[in-house]
């Protein structure tokens, strides 16, 4: 990745967050670190690459709580979740509300440095498929409104024809805007053209 993975850490000993931020950049990641739950929601960008290292037991918001408002603000950061307590329910609400992994303090250096490793993976794929859908999204746009009405008749899996009729004009039409809507969206196949639809979340 071009720019560097950044490591958000949240927790309210001091001394946790210079010590993990400390290995981050030993180990080459930006680190950027909060002892306020609070301060962390209203410096973050969701547009920086990173993943976020939580503290579960925090005052005001625990961390849950505060992945729970990271999602609700609509940043599907990867998140780690490090605790002074192996409490074994709060680990399974936080693994299903999708956290990377739950480290007890403790925290093995190795075990967190893997855990981060699967977070880049994971967070540059989410990236990757964000901006496939914004690229989609921006050559949609680019058709006419006529051509967006072909369009999801056409990966609905209506022939020429049917559209024709439904629409209530000639095939040899239809068969220019399908031609057009192909160049435009920059496929070559109907495959193609359902797969792109499927990803925008376009039907009939």
């Amino acid at each position: 990745m071009d720019n560097m993975f950044t490591v958000f850490i949240v927790d309210d000993d001091d001394r946790v967050t210079k010590a993990l931020s400390r290995l981050m950049r030993v180990k080459g990641y930006e680190a950027r670190s909060y002892t306020s739950p609070r301060e962390f929601l209203a410096q973050h960008d969701a547009a920086v690459s990173g993943c976020a290292v939580f503290d579960v037991s925090m005052p005001g918001l625990d961390g849950l709580e505060l992945q729970s408002a990271l999602t609700a603000g609509g940043s599907h950061r990867p998140v780690i979740f490090i605790t002074g307590k192996g409490d074994i329910s709060t680990s399974v609400r936080a693994m299903k509300a999708g956290a990377i992994d739950f480290l007890t303090k403790p925290v093995s250096n190795q075990d967190l440095l893997e855990a981060i490793r699967r977070a880049e993976e994971l967070d540059a794929k989410s990236r990757k498929a964000q901006s496939d859908l914004a690229s989609i999204e921006a050559k949609v746009t680019t058709l006419t409104p006529r051509e967006r009405q072909v369009f999801t008749h056409v990966v609905a899996g209506r022939m020429n024809k049917q559209i024709a009729y439904e629409l209530g004009i000639v095939e040899k039409t239809i068969k220019f805007h399908r031609s057009a809507i192909m160049r435009k969206l920059g496929v070559r196949t109907v495959a193609d053209l359902v797969r792109m639809a499927e990803k925008a979340g376009i039907s009939k």
